[in-house]
């Protein structure tokens, strides 16, 4: 099979990380990345060998930077097959239009509404949804999160409800200007979003969400409980994490009892950026009373929908069924399970 030529519309958080994670497939390149400003993010790509793009209308203001765009954003649309658009949340629309009119397929993040694509992805829960798809949108950190193990868990055991409280990094470690500095800030529109975007995915699971943002960057936290269709067993449900794919179980008795020693570990484990790609359950604080179940996680906002985007584009290319992308992922990114 031909590689898939992939551009990728934004270099921040997600993007950069994107662009890293398509480079190590073997059925995918990175043409270009596009950056709205040429600041260090800029210089990084252009050190990492990727060619940059930029808006049309910031072209002088990169050359005013000593750094010469390989073109625009246009340029670099005719020049893919897809475009993964990593830019800010609410203009993903002006960009759809742009990749419509190309004839090109694109993939959107989790800052983008379900109703812009009309398709939400996650990779274990609904990867043949965007089999072929011209658009498709990757779901927020959260969602991914709750998807990962909500998912399994409703096969093996049918979720009547599931109530969960996210407690939420007030930013991004790169980011000094927004969240609490000092305090918690509950999100007091509620329910929060993050239910009815699993619902995008999963239409007929009845879930609540409340959400608190948190003096920290590193991690979020998500408390769940879930109303099982029968009575089960810990070890059950435990059984059916473990064998759940980008889902990591581990023990406080072991010195895992937070997020930083979560982000420790990651270190240890050698990834990229130290990124945590899968979702971390305690084992501990997995519970089941009755038909009741209790458990937390723990969510690398940063890195846990990568691996989701590049399955994203096997998918909607038509390049590989869900396990096996999921299989090829893993192995090229280095996750163990």
């Amino acid at each position: 099979m031909a590689t898939v030529k992939v551009g990728i519309n934004g270099y921040g958080t997600i993007g950069k990380r994107v662009a890293d994670a398509v480079r190590k497939q073997k059925d995918m390149e990175v043409v270009g990345i596009v950056k709205a400003h040429p600041n260090y993010e800029t210089r990084m790509a252009v050190q990492k060998g990727f060619a940059v793009y930029a808006p049309a209308e910031n072209v002088d203001l990169f050359k005013e930077a000593g750094i010469e765009p390989a073109g625009t954003v246009d340029d670099l649309i005719k020049e893919v097959d897809i475009m993964v658009d990593c830019t800010p949340g609410n203009v993903g629309q002006y960009y759809k239009d742009k990749y419509q009119a190309a004839g090109v397929k694109a993939i959107f993040e989790g800052g983008e509404e379900h109703s812009l694509t009309g398709v939400s992805f996650n990779s274990t829960a609904n990867y043949q949804e965007s089999w072929g798809v011209q658009f498709s949108r990757v779901v927020s950190c959260n969602t991914t999160a709750l998807l990962r193990t909500l998912g399994p868990l409703d096969k093996a055991f049918r979720i009547e409800s599931a109530y969960v409280t996210i407690i939420r990094r007030a930013a991004d470690p790169g980011d000094s200007k927004t969240g609490p500095v000092n305090g918690l800030e509950p999100s007091v529109r509620l329910p929060t979003h993050h239910g009815p975007d699993v619902q995008s995915v999963m239409p007929w699971l009845n879930i609540t969400t409340m959400a608190v943002k948190v003096s920290t960057t590193l991690m979020h936290v998500q408390t769940v409980v879930a109303k099982l269709g029968r009575d089960a067993t810990t070890e059950e449900v435990l059984a059916v994490l473990r064998a759940a794919p980008r889902v990591r179980l581990v023990k406080a008795a072991d010195g895992i009892k937070s997020t930083n020693q979560i982000m420790e570990m990651a270190r240890d484990l050698g990834r990229d950026r130290s990124d945590m790609y899968e979702i971390v359950v305690w084992e501990e604080g997995v519970k089941v009373v009755g038909d009741t179940l209790y458990y937390y996680q723990a969510v690398h906002q940063e890195s846990d929908v990568i691996p989701e985007n590049v399955d994203c584009i096997r998918a909607m290319c038509k390049m590989a069924d869900g396990p096996a992308s999921v299989a090829q992922t893993n192995q090229a990114l280095g996750i163990d399970h």
